[in-house]
């Protein structure tokens, strides 16, 4: 259901902008072709010792488990930790295996190292967004469940 990696941390006033706007554009666009939700949290510290935990509890606390066909994603991201995860709802999660979950770290650990940290989070945020389409196509009745907009923590 989800991957654990690092990267080069950066604090969250890392991003400007236009580099927010990107990625969330690229959360519209992904959610455009399907009734998956993508989420996009980025903090500067983890408060768990596994980064996996805290993407649980907040994919919870984020109420990602309530759409309605168990198909939302979390990115996360403690950027000062250099650490990451990756935490795909139930229905998501069966039909992708932990095989696509661990090329999607691989991905965008490459990207990371050639510093190429909004480029490689918005190309994550393509490739859930294609697995999303392919096996929950978007639907005439589907609405979007949750924000799209990036969630910062402290």
């Amino acid at each position: 259901m989800n991957l654990l990696s690092f990267f080069t941390g950066r604090k969250k006033s890392f991003f400007s902008k236009e580099d927010e706007e990107r990625m969330v554009q690229a959360i519209r666009f992904a959610e455009h072709q399907t009734s998956g939700e993508v989420r996009l949290y980025i903090e500067s510290h983890c408060s768990f010792i596994n980064p996996i935990d805290r993407a649980k509890e907040l994919f919870v606390s984020l109420k990602m488990s309530e759409t309605k066909d168990r198909n939302g994603v979390l990115l996360y991201f403690a950027m000062k930790d250099r650490q990451m995860a990756i935490w795909g709802d139930e229905g998501i999660h069966q039909k992708m295996g932990q095989a696509f979950w661990e090329k999607e770290v691989a991905v965008i650990l490459s990207e990371f190292k050639n510093r190429n940290f909004v480029d490689g989070i918005c190309h994550m945020i393509q490739d859930v967004g294609a697995a999303l389409k392919n096996h929950f196509p978007y639907a005439s009745d589907d609405k979007n469940e949750l924000d799209d907009n990036i969630v910062f923590g402290k």
